[in-house]
């Protein structure tokens, strides 16, 4: 049996099957039958097969190369065998003749004559039509002619030309009507080309006239139905020729046939007009004329073409309404006169067709077209009108924010809608807009330009500070202590959270494992990736949980590591990339570094889990230069991945990466003097140059004996905290290669361009000698001797000639330029500035003279300061010459515009993160003045200074800066030294002050020097206080404290709290006070009696003292507010205020609120901080009044002080309407009043009710001048400025109170209350009434008293 063949055979073993078949003989398994064809019939069954030799293979003749193919000879049909082709007929002619089709059959119909009257004429004129499309080109079509030159017409055949008439253009080019139908296939057309020629040649023996006739004789024979057809009929003909000879092709000139209108009667053109209206006929205004035979133009609709025809004029505006904004395809906003032209593409169909641009609303519209083209240029305008927005080009055009009315509109999700499309182009755009939406170009060039400045890693989160009022008890907790997703927000909708936080509304949309797919499956092109890792970085520097997010969505960061880190790349070349798969990039690096700053836990999973460790070998090991990529990326690579393992440093990681690379880090920082020798030092390499040197500061803190193991009680640091495996003798060889960086940068001082481009490098070296004295003072197992030597040597030979020199002064003077405190408009907030939306707000480059400029001496005095700091502390000694500096001219202005009381810089995100370096720099001033003022005596206008300079800085510090605040209670706040008046005779001054202003006398013991000077000798116990109250929590103190002092372990994260506020408020002085006035209305107990009259002292005398010697540092807290805090004193507790060092306390305090320059600005109509509503704290002052006072003096002057006659009417109604009984406990002398009686009695009171209430209280006897002399003068002067008032626009009611108001006192029996109301004369407090009295009434009073009483006598004569 013969074998098949089978898989893997080959063509030998092939041939070799086939002669084994052919030798045995065998049957074929397959038969082959020749069927018959279906135009032969059935195939005969009996029909014998074909036989023939068979089919045989062989390869030996065949040629090595393949036949060269030629066309095949025109295949023509067989004949049947019993139908045979002529020879002499053509068969494609034959074919023609046989075709079936229906456009063949349609145009071979021949119609019959009119007269016949069998066919309608409807369906003639179909005919007809039919007919002369299979003639002639179709309607529309232009035809070219190609031949003859310009200049020349070739005379076209017979057929083609047609005829025409002499001496008119009108040519027939073929039979409109006569089409021949019934006639034989070969006469139809023949016949009717017979008739056709016969017409025509019949119309040219005739003349016009002639023609004219024959027309009159025939449209009076025919029917009108049938005229008025034949003349649409022709009309459209006409039309539609005339448009196909006027359509040119721009490849070529064409042929123009040129058409006049036909020789018609006047009632032929009446009927033409009336044509014109059919609903058929199309609009003459139409720059297009519509053809039936053009897709779906079977029925016109004219008010669907309306939009084909010319734009309308452009409307000017002639008012100041309003107008809808629209924007270029660039973004740009377009006046709303603005002319331009069509073909910009600029002008459509929507509302304001005249007007050019697209708003935001048919962009929004665009966005969800079906053509993807539509909607990825729709998200491209859109992106462009953001960018410009945030870059303050629209400025004050435009009527609120873009960016507000963009998200209101639900642009956050559109974008989230189109980033699930299928194509390409619009991902790409989509991801663009979210870039533009969420990224502030300028934001992380700032933030990467400040990396290496003092404590420049520590950065905001960028997360709304206002949240909802569930979200704000988790706020004030730290970052560590916050668990990754709270269950509120978990359960609210993305909508709800993306007004509140964009950020979060977007995570709550799955954009993580979107933003992965795109990456990891679509492979997009550079630009699209860049984006993406722009988008992943904002997100991951909104919050740690942000951040949390971000490292744990499913394969995200191992995309991005695998497929923008890889260990190995084929080399790049200069120019534009193709991808970005399979090649290093700086931004991925960056995107790392963002992540490891949010959490340690974070940067200790990206080291273990993700092979950071390699990669960082990887791209560090190699100097820019050897990498194969471009130049500019290869720097930054190379920094982005220093400056990873630098955040990875701060928290006490990645220190067995030194032993590893300390050769390449010695190599590099000996290369480093050769980078700073350059003439033009570039930007790139200078960062790197000071990323490194950053990096190594970190290294040397982490050989610091507090860096070997954590030691506070933090869950999160004791778990992700490891040992420091890097030694003291590691890092000791460190200084002898920077210090000589530094002298050769400070060369540069004196010459600010090159000084300039240095960057952050002179900063970093000192910021890291820093660090290295710090860990080398800490090295217990060393001698002291050696540091100390060494910073003598380093002080002598690199910081006082430093000193000495006039560049230096230079930058101490440019600090008032720089100064976000001095220029508070340098810090005003962006032109889209969202409360959902956190950013910077910074446009780009920074100005020279700002404190991020090229020109900021911020960066550099801090990071001096600091040294000195470090120096001063581990070296006493040198205390003496490092005060020098303290006494800069430049330093001291600028010290004196911070503390000048003036419109301090609003709170924006970008405003806090300027004011806490600048913060930085004056906290280190005051420390290094406080080092020094412990060795020697500070002069007297500098300690004054620097006191108001600490008070100050002590309301403005933000949140991480809690060790700052603590160390300024601890140290200048309370300190004597910083008080210079306690022994210049300050105390005596106040003394002599108060003589000048006060007649009377006081006790000596209650006098204001007397006070102030035991408040001096109580200054520890007020220090004691006011750290119990003002103190910060104790877990922020922790962390904050690891910050500024470099304890590694214990940094948590690098990211500082939400800065809603400062941290202390600006009535800090009396915070202890209001703890003590919500402890006891939170207590109904009651208070310990010892613990709340220390408190109650210790403020009263601190106040007293801000009072008399730092006014400015009270200044931010109105006279308003500090009254409402001295009323607290009253309401903590029934018995407090009878302490007599209280009264003496706030009798002085009292005295200083009334005085003169004070006294003005006294507003309790206002809104005050911290107080909800003055009238109500009255109210209860009031009632604590009248329940405990028992007459007390100096409560009763505080509770008279609220009612003069400037401030609102509703107190003094309190007192007289709810609270009269008081009145008798008011018995506060006239002497004793601290203002002048003219306050209440002037101007005349206004009100009718507290008029009445007055007459009421006096006459009943509830006010009496013995009990209340004060407010009986008030009453008793108001009252008789009313009754004899006579303004005549008074209203009736108020004449009639007036009349009956004086006829009752008239007809008073209490003599003497009488006698006051109707002689009351003048208020005088030297008297014992409180007022002057007329002997005799002057002339107009007593004619108009004398004019009521006799009527109110005549009255009483007629009753009797």
């Amino acid at each position: 049996m013969l074998s098949r063949p089978k898989p893997g055979e080959s063509e030998v073993d092939l041939l070799r099957f086939q002669s084994q078949f052919l030798s045995a003989g065998a049957a074929p398994a397959v038969r082959l039958v020749r069927k018959g064809s279906k135009r032969d019939g059935d195939a005969d069954p009996d029909r014998p097969r074909l036989q023939g030799p068979r089919d045989v293979v062989m390869l030996d003749d065949l040629p090595d190369l393949p036949p060269v193919l030629v066309p095949a000879p025109p295949k023509r049909a067989r004949p049947s065998p019993g139908h045979p082709l002529p020879e002499d007929e053509d068969p494609e002619e034959r074919l023609s003749r046989h075709d079936q089709h229906v456009t063949a059959v349609l145009a071979k119909i021949i119609g019959k004559p009119a007269t016949s009257g069998k066919r309608s004429i409807f369906a003639q004129e179909i005919a007809a039509r039919r007919f002369s499309e299979a003639r002639g080109p179709p309607a529309g079509e232009v035809i070219h002619n190609l031949d003859p030159p310009e200049g020349t017409c070739e005379a076209p055949a017979p057929m083609d030309q047609g005829c025409q008439l002499p001496g008119s253009s009108q040519s027939f080019q073929g039979p409109h009507l006569v089409t021949g139908k019934g006639l034989r296939d070969q006469e139809a057309e023949q016949e009717a080309q017979t008739i056709h020629e016969e017409n025509v040649a019949r119309l040219q023996a005739l003349t016009p006239e002639e023609i004219l006739q024959e027309q009159q004789r025939l449209l009076a024979q025919l029917d009108p139905s049938l005229v008025a057809f034949l003349r649409s009929h022709s009309r459209k003909q006409e039309q539609t020729g005339g448009k196909a000879t006027e359509e040119q092709s721009p490849g070529g000139p064409s042929i123009r046939v040129i058409k006049e209108e036909p020789i018609m009667s006047p009632s032929a053109n009446g009927s033409r007009e009336e044509d014109k209206l059919q609903p058929g006929a199309p609009a003459p205004a139409l720059p297009v004329t519509p053809h039936k035979e053009w897709l779906h133009m079977d029925t016109v609709e004219m008010e669907k073409l309306h939009w084909t025809q010319d734009l309308p004029p452009l409307r000017r505006q002639q008012t100041q309404e309003r107008m809808q904004a629209r924007f270029s395809l660039q973004g740009e906003l377009l006046a709303p006169d603005a002319d331009l032209p069509t073909y910009l593409g600029l002008h459509h169909h929507g509302e304001e067709a005249e007007r050019a641009g697209y708003s935001l609303q048919e962009l929004f519209h665009l966005t969800r077209s079906q053509v993807s083209q539509q909607r990825a240029l729709a998200l491209h305008v859109l992106t462009q009108v953001i960018s410009r927005a945030q870059a303050g080009e629209f400025g004050d055009r435009l009527v609120g924010s873009v960016l507000r009315l963009l998200l209101d509109a639900g642009f956050l999700f559109l974008l989230r809608f189109s980033l699930d499309d299928r194509v390409d182009g619009v991902i790409a755009a989509a991801v663009r807009a979210l870039r533009a939406l969420l990224v502030t170009p300028g934001d992380e060039e700032l933030l990467d330009s400040t990396f290496s400045w003092y404590l420049g890693a520590l950065v905001f989160p960028l997360m709304p500070s206002q949240e909802d009022k569930e979200d704000e008890d988790e706020d004030e907790d730290p970052p560590a202590e916050k668990s990754p997703k709270c269950p509120e927000e978990g359960s609210r909708p993305p909508p709800d959270l993306a007004r509140h936080d964009v950020i979060k509304g977007l995570l709550a949309t799955n954009l993580l494992p979107r933003l992965r797919y795109i990456l990891e499956v679509i492979h997009p092109g550079p630009a699209v990736v860049l984006d993406i890792l722009a988008v992943l970085i904002r997100l991951a520097r909104h919050s740690t949980e942000s951040a949390t997010r971000v490292l744990e969505c499913p394969r995200l960061i191992e995309t991005i590591v695998r497929e923008f880190l890889p260990t190995s790349w084929c080399p790049v070349e200069g120019g534009p990339t193709p991808s970005l798969h399979q090649v290093p990039c700086a931004t991925a690096m960056k995107l790392l570094r963002v992540l490891a700053s949010a959490g340690r836990n974070i940067a200790a999973r990206l080291l273990s889990g993700f092979d950071l460790r390699s990669r960082l070998c990887r791209f560090i090991a190699e100097t820019p230069q050897e990498l194969a990529l471009p130049h500019e990326e290869a720097e930054t690579l190379s920094t982005e991945a220093i400056r990873l393992w630098a955040v990875t440093a701060s928290y006490g990681q990645g220190s067995d990466l030194y032993r590893e690379l300390y050769p390449v880090l010695m190599q590099a920082l000996q290369t480093v003097p050769t980078e700073l020798s350059a003439h033009h030092p570039r930007p790139l390499s200078m960062q790197r140059v000071a990323s490194l040197l950053s990096l190594l500061t970190q290294l040397t803190l982490a050989a610091s004996p507090t860096a070997l193991g954590p030691t506070g009680d933090s869950a999160e640091a004791s778990l992700s905290a490891t040992p420091s495996l890097i030694t003291w003798a590691q890092v000791s060889g460190l200084q002898p290669l920077v210090e000589p960086c530094l002298r050769q940068t400070l060369r540069l001082l004196p010459s600010p361009d090159l000084w300039s481009a240095l960057g952050p490098v002179p900063t970093a070296c000192l910021l890291f000698l820093g660090a290295y004295y710090q860990t080398w003072s800490q090295q217990l197992s060393l001698c002291p001797g050696e540091w100390l030597q060494d910073a003598e040597r380093l002080l002598e030979e690199l910081l006082l000639p430093l000193l000495s020199q006039s560049a230096l002064g230079s930058l101490w003077d440019a600090l008032r330029l720089c100064s976000p405190l001095c220029n508070p408009l340098s810090c005003a907030p962006g032109p889209e500035v969202l409360p959902s939306l956190v950013s910077l707000g910074h446009a780009g480059d920074c100005p020279p003279l700002s404190l991020a400029g090229s020109a900021s001496p911020f960066p550099f005095l801090t990071a001096l300061l600091s040294l000195f700091n470090t120096l001063a502390r581990i070296h006493k000694g040198l205390c003496g010459q490092l005060a020098v500096v303290l006494t800069a001219p430049g330093l001291q202005n600028y010290l004196l515009q911070c503390v000048a009381p003036g419109a301090a810089p609003h709170l924006t995100p970008f405003s806090a993160w300027a004011l806490r370096h600048e913060y930085h720099l004056q906290y280190l001033t005051l420390a290094l003045a406080q080092r020094v003022a412990a060795y020697q005596p500070v002069p007297a206008t500098s300690a004054a200074l620097l006191h108001g300079l600490a008070l100050a800085l002590l309301s403005r510090l933000l949140p991480g800066s809690e060790y700052l605040a603590h160390e300024l209670l601890l140290s200048c706040v309370f300190r004597l030294e910083f008080l210079p008046e306690s022994a210049s005779g300050g105390p005596e001054a106040a003394d002599f002050s108060d003589q000048l202003s006060l007649e009377n006398s006081r006790d000596p013991r209650s006098k204001r020097g007397v006070l102030l000077a035991q408040a001096c000798q109580d200054l520890p116990s007020i220090r004691s206080c006011y750290l119990t109250h003002c103190s910060p929590t104790r877990a922020g103190l922790l962390a904050s404290q690891a910050l500024h002092r470099g304890e590694l372990q214990q940094i948590s994260t690098l990211l500082l709290p939400v800065p809603k506020e400062p941290l202390l408020p600006t009535d800090w002085p009396f915070l202890p006070l209001i703890h003590l006035y919500h402890r006891a209305s939170d207590t109904p107990s009651g208070l310990s009696p010892t613990d709340t009259v220390g408190t109650a002292m210790r403020v009263l005398q601190w106040v007293l003292v801000l009072e008399s010697w730092r006014p400015q540092a009270l200044q931010a807290v109105p006279p308003a507010a500090r009254l409402a805090r001295l009323m607290c004193v009253f309401l903590v507790d029934s018995e407090l205020f009878r302490e007599t060092p209280i009264q003496r306390l706030v009798a002085a305090l009292l005295a200083q609120l009334c005085q003169p320059r004070v006294l003005p600005n006294l507003n309790l109509d206002c809104p005050l901080p911290g107080l909800t509503s003055f009238p109500d704290l009255y109210a209860n002052f009031l009632e604590h009044f009248e329940a405990v006072s028992f007459g007390d003096h100096l409560f009763g002057a505080l509770v008279l002080l609220p009612l003069q006659r400037r401030f609102s009417v509703t107190l003094r109604l309190a007192l007289f309407g709810e609270h009269v009984g008081a009145l008798r406990a008011l018995g506060l002398p006239l002497s004793q009043l601290p203002v002048s009686l003219e306050c209440y009695t002037g101007p005349p009171e206004d009100s009718l009710t507290l008029l009445q209430l007055y007459f009421r209280a006096l006459v009943t006897g509830a006010l009496r001048s013995h009990w209340c002399p004060v407010l009986y003068a008030v009453a008793v002067a108001h009252v008789n400025s009313f009754i004899f008032s006579q303004d005549p626009k008074s209203s009736d009611e108020v004449k009639a109170a007036r009349k009956s108001m004086l006829q009752k006192t008239w007809l008073l029996t209490d003599e003497g209350l009488r006698q006051h109301l109707i002689h009351y004369k003048l208020p005088n407090s030297n008297l014992p009434e409180g007022f002057e009295l007329y002997s005799q009434l002057p002339s107009l009073r007593q004619q108009y008293l004398q004019k009521l009483t006799s009527g109110l006598l005549q009255n009483e004569v007629s009753e009797t």
